[in-house]
């Protein structure tokens, strides 16, 4: 019987370990930005992404919000950044899975500091929202 618990216990673990490899979308830059199409982040829930810039992983997440606006932030914050654990999303609202604080989706890029994720600069038009690679550099600080 305790063996059996173990090997569950060992299998659980690694599926939670792949699992948190995975929720990030390795992504490549296109000359000086990124490009993601809109037909891909429209669904209202955040798309997590990673990029190697400068000898860094960069982590963000962009999220269609409700209100129609394309949201990009870093998926770390200026105060529990150190501890690596990003955000989540409950509803309408991006939860730090590190402190618990949560903040409205309509609120990222608008609301900086603190807690709130971390905004990335991005312009976006009717298919494709565009980030440079320097707003993304500028994120290294946090990873």
């Amino acid at each position: 019987m305790k063996r059996c618990l173990l090997v569950l216990c060992v299998v659980l673990s690694t599926l939670m370990f792949l699992s948190l490899k995975t929720k990030y979308t390795k992504i490549k830059s296109e000359g000086d930005e990124i490009k993601i199409a809109l037909k891909k982040i429209n669904d209202g829930r955040p798309h997590y992404y990673r990029i190697d810039l400068s000898e860094k992983e960069i982590k963000f997440f962009v999220l269609m919000s409700d209100d129609g606006i394309v949201r990009v932030a870093f998926d770390a914050c200026d105060v529990c950044y150190p501890e690596g654990r990003g955000y989540r999303q409950d509803g309408d609202f991006m939860i730090c899975n590190n402190c618990g604080q949560s903040f409205h989706e309509t609120k990222i890029n608008i609301i900086k500091g603190g807690c709130n994720p971390a905004p990335v600069d991005r312009i976006f038009d009717k298919q494709f929202v565009y980030v440079s690679i320097d707003s993304l550099q500028q994120g290294a600080v946090y990873f």
